[in-house]
């Protein structure tokens, strides 16, 4: 998937185009969510923009979370929902209890590798998540295409897009022996930010007219005008 998707030729468009392109995709592994995924995207931004209105780059890092849902629509190859949404977890070593549905994972010859099936695996204490390899989702992708297309936006922005459907860390503090001090540092951000995430979802729309100008002067700042995915 990351040889595939890393060659980055499937469109291009600007940061806020995708956001549009967003408005095809509903994730079926959201129990909370039957709205379009652009109002989950600026309810979560505009939340924080309210509690942290000084650091910008944690508004627009809300705002793109989740563009790497567009790998299920058919321009991006039509992925099935499991390969795109819901939780992620390392490859390379056990897979800890506090991955969901933990008991499918009986059926994954990884188990049965003892290179793979060992707390570390291939991967040695305090190695940093930077070097560990995760399932493929639209957490992955999306960090992909940010840092493939030179954005500067800060390391923790792009923590809390590639990590922040590995719950396993954040919620249940699985795998934290892999952490280097730097993802300490993140993971704090990543927390603040799942909180909004999670409990921002709302049935009132955002009137996206209004809030546009603010999100695409944002967009300028931290993004080139148009973008390789």
């Amino acid at each position: 998937m990351r040889k595939e998707y890393g060659k980055l030729d499937k469109m291009e468009m600007s940061i806020w185009e995708c956001c549009e392109l967003l408005n095809n995709v509903v994730d079926e592994s959201d129990p909370d969510l039957d709205e379009p995924q652009i109002q989950h995207l600026l309810q979560t931004a505009e939340a924080i923009r309210r509690d942290y209105p000084d650091e910008d780059w944690l508004h627009l890092t809300a705002l793109i979370h989740d563009l790497g849902k567009v790998l299920l629509l058919p321009e991006f190859g039509g992925l099935p929902q499991w390969a795109v949404v819901g939780d992620t977890f390392p490859v390379g070593c056990t897979f800890d209890s506090a991955n969901i549905h933990h008991k499918y994972f009986k059926g994954n010859s990884d188990n049965n590798n003892p290179k793979y099936n060992t707390k570390n695996g291939v991967y040695s204490e305090g190695c940093g998540l930077d070097n560990v390899l995760m399932s493929w989702g639209h957490d992955d992708y999306m960090y992909l295409v940010a840092k493939e297309n030179g954005t500067t936006l800060p390391h923790a922005a792009l923590f809390i897009i590639r990590y922040h459907s590995f719950y396993p860390l954040h919620t249940a503090a699985a795998y934290t022996q892999l952490m280097n001090d730097e993802d300490r540092d993140d993971l704090k951000w990543l927390h603040v930010f799942n909180k909004y995430d999670l409990y921002s979802k709302s049935k009132v729309h955002v009137d996206v007219e209004q809030v546009k100008p603010y999100y695409i002067s944002l967009i300028n700042k931290y993004f080139p005008a148009k973008l390789r995915w």
